[in-house]
């Protein structure tokens, strides 16, 4: 007993330190995006000093009315957006590979990503509501719709006794064969305007981005962070196994649907203003992990915050790469993550998750 009580003070040190350690990373992270959005801001066709973009960010009414509406109405909504899908993506892949106990899980690997693709392109082609009574929204509302259906066709899969999680890796990536072709069956019959926009928005591109669509997948990530924040123990407690969450009172199938619900809202909005962007939902979840662990309250504002970092800085590819243009950010982020998931397939073939 008084070997236990003189190593409690030892453990609680050790426990504080880490906990400061995750900290100074979180905030680490936090530094890195608002240095890569300002940098994000000061690229383009013209490009402005570093110091003359925080100039106009912090004392807008002392530049010219040239910069400022450069920088404010069509910079800044790019780069704000670029944080907010790539937060809302990584995360979305965060909760998927926590629920269903598989790294190789992300909206874009699973399906979800190409069931939005096609629920917007049939708004965009067809004219098609999936909600008729909201027929002004019904491009975020149909990717909505079509990767609900996409989620509850795999929660329904990952129910059945027998499935493993290989299993369902593998409906996932029949699921975006599937949506890919029916997505290519619309661009064959589209008008030329409508397959233009449809060719142009599945490359994924934040060159449209506006204040209204920050707003929106703002308001998404703020209602879903909190809910996902309230089930932080649970969901730490499912990666121990499906057992042993149930066993410590986890409602494992209705955490399960929550999530789902959650993660296609996740993917569904960003990809109906943005396009596809594949690959977020994957790395940005296992850099957040390999930097500060499983534990659910740190690990949640790291992946937002790792998606975030890796997405703005992606914009910043985009604009550099090529001067004086603009690239399309999905095909960044697809050349970058092939790379990473194939690394990533070999490394779970040598050594367990």
């Amino acid at each position: 007993m008084a070997s236990i009580a003189n190593d409690a003070p030892q453990h609680a040190g050790t426990y504080r330190g880490l906990v400061a350690r995750r900290l100074m990373v979180l905030v680490g992270l936090g530094v890195l995006l608002l240095l890569s959005v300002a940098v994000d801001v000061s690229l383009g066709p013209a490009r402005y000093a570093l110091p003359d973009v925080l100039k106009t960010l912090v004392a807008p009414n002392t530049v010219d009315l040239q910069m400022r509406v450069v920088v404010w109405d069509i910079r800044m909504p790019m780069a704000i957006l670029a944080v907010t899908v790539g937060a809302s993506l990584s995360l979305a892949g965060a909760q998927m590979q926590t629920i269903l106990a598989n790294p190789l899980a992300s909206p874009f690997t699973l399906g979800l990503s190409a069931a939005a693709s096609f629920g917007a392109a049939l708004a965009m082609v067809l004219g098609v509501a999936l909600f008729p009574a909201a027929v002004g929204l019904m491009v975020p509302i149909n990717a909505f719709a079509a990767a609900m259906i996409a989620s509850l066709l795999i929660f329904g899969l990952s129910t059945m006794r027998g499935v493993t999680v290989e299993t369902i890796v593998l409906l996932g990536i029949a699921l975006v064969f599937t949506f890919n072709a029916a997505l290519a069956l619309l661009q064959y019959f589209a008008s030329e305007q409508a397959l233009a926009a449809v060719v142009f928005w599945t490359m994924g591109s934040l060159t449209k981005a506006t204040w209204g669509k920050v707003a929106i997948t703002a308001a998404i990530l703020a209602i879903c962070t909190p809910l996902f924040a309230r089930r932080a123990w649970a969901l730490t407690a499912i990666r121990l196994g499906e057992t042993r969450a149930a066993a410590m009172g986890v409602p494992v199938k209705r955490l399960r649907l929550e999530t789902l619900v959650l993660v296609s809202l996740l993917a569904a909005v960003p990809v109906s203003f943005v396009g596809t962007i594949g690959f977020i939902g994957i790395v940005g979840p296992h850099v957040a992990r390999l930097l500060l662990g499983e534990d659910q309250r740190f690990f949640l504002p790291g992946a937002m915050l790792s998606g975030a970092v890796i997405l703005s800085a992606t914009s910043v590819l985009s604009k550099a790469l090529l001067p004086g243009a603009v690239l399309p950010i999905g095909i960044i982020t697809a050349l970058v993550g092939v790379p990473f998931f194939m690394a990533l397939i070999l490394t779970k073939g040598r050594k367990a998750w």
